[in-house]
Parts: structure tokens; sequence; C-alpha cells
């Protein structure tokens, strides 16, 4: 059974707590420093067969997705309420702000964000959600006459994890985010 067909139907008991406990092992792996996230020795930690693991993560971005999961689904509902926001450009720097944060502080989050494809259903039905939002919030602040026509949703994906790349390659300053963003919003301005 795939990960896509397990979301589907309900897991048997064992099949539930063989899950949860893969993932209690990996979070406890990435907790420790170790983001190998090598699916073999998570399965001899967890006490499973490897082709439970593989069962239910078949690679190892399946994995991260599924550890990333709420930590998404808490980023969708931060850029839902910065589209419904009053001022959509405060909206805009709020979500930015709250992204670039989660990545930096979570090298899964930003994996799973800056991901061309996704290996499993519920990962590319949040991403969808978040870029709905996103679209809606960019389509607001270009009518507020706040930010060019010209960038759209996948575009501000795509360079915050620009910016999130260039932060961890450098020494990881915070004032080197900040700057960066920066940059990034003034980016965005209509041009004069």
């Amino acid at each position: 059974m795939t990960p896509n067909a397990e979301r589907g139907t309900a897991l048997r008991a064992d099949a539930a707590r063989n899950r949860a406990r893969v993932l209690q092992v990996a979070r406890e792996q990435l907790a420790a420093g170790d983001d190998s996230l090598m699916l073999n020795t998570i399965a001899r930690l967890a006490g499973v067969g490897v082709g439970t693991v593989y069962r239910h993560f078949p690679n190892r971005h399946a994995l991260m997705e599924a550890l990333v999961a709420e930590h998404f689904q808490q980023l969708v509902r931060e850029a839902q309420a910065a589209a419904a926001d009053e001022d959509s450009l405060a909206g805009l720097h709020r979500l930015l702000r709250f992204a670039l944060g989660r990545a930096l502080d979570d090298a899964g989050f930003a994996a799973v964000l800056g991901s061309a494809s996704d290996a499993d259903a519920h990962t590319s039905a949040m991403k969808a959600e978040l870029d709905r939002a996103v679209a809606e919030l960019l389509d607001r602040a270009r009518r507020a006459g706040a930010i060019r026509h010209d960038i759209e949703a996948d575009d501000v994906r795509r360079l915050l994890c620009g910016i999130e790349h260039a932060v961890r390659s450098g020494d990881d300053d915070a004032r080197h985010a900040e700057l960066y963003l920066d940059v990034l919003l003034e980016g965005l301005r209509p041009p004069r």
C-alpha cells in the first residue's frame, strides 16, 4: 500500500502504531542533530522491519513530508489569515517573515517548501491551499498598488527559498535574514 492509498483508508491499529513509532524515532534523530534520516537506521531504532518503514515512507522525502505536515498546515493557516488581513501588504510582510523563520528553524520544512515534487498527495494538497491563499493575497496587494503586477505565488515561494538558502550558506546570522527579506519586500514593490 502506498502512502497516498493509506491516507484514503484508516490504518490498522498495529500499522498506525508502527507509523507513529517511526515518526517518533525520526523526530528524535533530528533532535539529536542527525538529519540524515536513513530509513534502515530508523527501522532498526523503531524496532520495526525495513519493509514497514518503506511501506509508509517510500523514501526520505516522504518521511520528511510527514514530519513537517503539521508545520506546513500552520503555514497554510498563516497564509489564509494574511489573505484575510485588511492591509494586504502588512499581511504579506507578516506571512513572509513567518515562513522564513519557520524555514530557517527547520531545514526539513524548507526542503518540503522548496521541493518541485511531492511524495504524498496530502502535501500537494497543502501546497495548493498555500498557493491559493498567497495568490489571493497577492491579487489584493496588486489591486491596492502595493506590489508589482508580474509576481505570482510560486515566484514568492521560490524567492523565499532562495533567501533561506542564502542565509544557511553564510553564517546563519539573523541580521542577514532580515536584510535579505527587506530586499525581497522592496523588490516586490511596483516599479516607479
